[in-house]
């Protein structure tokens, strides 16, 4: 027997609602019925109103019911399809028995179809004066209600299709972030690149340095993992096949932790271009920021994480060498593990310590610390070798790799770099991952032969550039968490 008060509630209220779907099945039909006889959809009553009552059209509307008013020998409700609210005004007078059935039989939340014609009441509400109804869906749970919605973060996101009814500012969140994605495919479509789809198994998990989701094929006997990045293997070796623009938008997994910032899977963004390269792609970087800026939310200047930034503004160069010496006391070109080690230690900097402390790990560990205080907007280059396995060494210093990631608000939101495109040093690039792996770096990159093989075919000169759903979330302000519509929950 349950001893929690609103588990008992829910039961009571559930078996109420059940006793009424056996008086539904009995009297009026089915109360789950998989025709409806809708005619207009709420938006399109209210936006044609004027016109549909000047007709005295009759017509019929289907929704959930929001809430429900008495006044008198008169029910008020408010019916909700998505698109819109419209207020429905049934009469005692004119509905006799089915108005009494609809006071016994319907309840906030039911899924409801009106007919009536449209009329505006004395306090000049838009409305559908009813002449009939019938039951689409009873719902057996009670909505919580409205005002307070549901407050406690974990509920939410377990009911998040309770938040989303319930709050629009989650709803029109989710429309933005629609529009975010689409806005992004058509600038790229416009500037002729295609769209492609790459594995999402893969026998090595390729492009980035993450931790991925190991599962077993049954029919071909293997292991394999769900990608850690949006093809970028794959799409660079469309560059050695001779199709110049490509790009995919798709969901990529890492087995990680969980934060503001990181998620196990979300969407990313990732395009090449042939004959281009990292100087040329900053300016069209910028150009697609400040479009999904302008385009979703109708302004550049944003604040976020404590930080507010304009992208419209010069976008700074950050010298990461030069950011790291003035920090700590040494330049990450010319380093060794002892020295970053000691950093590290003498800095206090919490780190994990399960993973070996090597000088890529130590680095990157300082730079996290280094880079809260950059608002941005600006790119960060003169980035060592030993960071980034997959980009073209600088020409001006063979140290660094000529590769920017996008700075806002103290994070990296986005990186870009001219593709290593020498299978001699891609092959000596992997072997270096290779001793991190067999150091017991599990995030370190897999050597991949197959894509050594693909460049010793010839890949020309090309500029590639990723960016992930944290864009999205900085720009609207919320968690990464808060930004997905359904994101992971530990079952209870």
């Amino acid at each position: 027997m349950s001893t929690d008060p609103q588990t008992d509630t829910l039961d009571a209220i559930r078996a109420e609602r059940l006793k009424k779907v056996a008086h539904l099945r009995e009297r009026c039909g089915d109360p789950y019925p998989s025709v409806t006889e809708r005619t207009h959809e709420v938006a399109q009553v209210r936006h044609t109103f004027a016109d549909l009552e000047a007709r005295g059209e009759a017509l019929t509307i289907a929704g959930r019911v929001m809430a429900i008013r008495e006044h008198g020998g008169s029910l008020f409700i408010d019916l909700f399809d998505g698109t819109g609210t419209l207020q429905g005004y049934l009469k005692r007078d004119r509905l006799e028995d089915r108005y009494a059935e609809f006071c016994a039989l319907v309840d906030r939340g039911d899924f409801i179809e009106l007919s009536g014609t449209p009329c505006t009441t004395k306090r000049g509400e838009l409305s559908l004066l009813a002449s009939g109804w019938r039951m689409l869906t009873k719902a057996l749970l009670p909505l919580p209600t409205e005002h307070f919605g549901i407050k406690d973060e974990d509920e939410r996101y377990r009911k998040r299709y309770l938040d989303i009814l319930l709050d629009t500012d989650v709803t029109e969140r989710i429309r933005r972030r629609s529009l975010f994605w689409n806005t992004a495919r058509t600038f790229l479509l416009e500037r002729g690149f295609i769209e492609v789809e790459t594995p999402v198994l893969e026998t090595l998990p390729g492009g980035a340095e993450a931790r991925p989701f190991t599962t077993h094929h049954n029919a071909l006997d293997i292991d394999v993992q769900l990608r850690i990045s949006a093809g970028e293997l794959w799409q660079k070796k469309l560059m050695v096949a001779g199709l110049p623009k490509t790009f995919e938008l798709g969901r990529i997994f890492r087995n990680e932790g969980m934060s503001a910032e990181h998620a196990q899977d979300y969407t990313q963004l990732e395009f090449y271009e042939a004959y281009s390269d990292y100087r040329k792609g900053k300016g069209m970087v910028r150009d697609l920021y400040t479009t999904l800026a302008t385009t979703v939310f109708g302004t550049t200047t944003f604040t976020t994480r404590g930080h507010t930034f304009n992208l419209a503004d010069d976008w700074q160069e950050y010298d990461f060498a030069e950011l790291m010496h003035a920090a700590y006391g040494f330049d990450p070109r010319d380093t060794d593990e002892t020295t970053v080690r000691r950093a590290v230690t003498e800095s206090g900097i919490p780190h994990d310590t399960t993973k070996p402390m090597t000088l890529e790990r130590a680095v990157d560990t300082l730079w996290k610390k280094c880079r809260v205080r950059l608002a941005g907007p600006g790119y960060l280059t003169n980035v060592p070798v030993f960071l980034e396995p997959l980009a073209k060494r600088s020409s001006g210093d063979p140290r660094t790799v000529e590769r920017f990631q996008v700075i806002l608000a103290g994070s990296e939101v986005g990186k870009g770099f001219s593709e290593l495109n020498d299978p001699i040093d891609q092959a000596a690039r992997f072997a270096r991952q290779d001793e991190l792996r067999q150091r017991g770096d599990d995030e370190a990159q897999h050597a991949d032969a197959a894509f050594v093989e693909a460049l010793e075919y010839g890949m020309p000169p090309t500029f590639g550039f990723g960016v992930s759903e944290r864009l999205y979330s900085f720009l609207e302000g919320v968690s990464l968490r808060e930004g997905q519509l359904f994101p992971l929950m530990r079952p209870r």
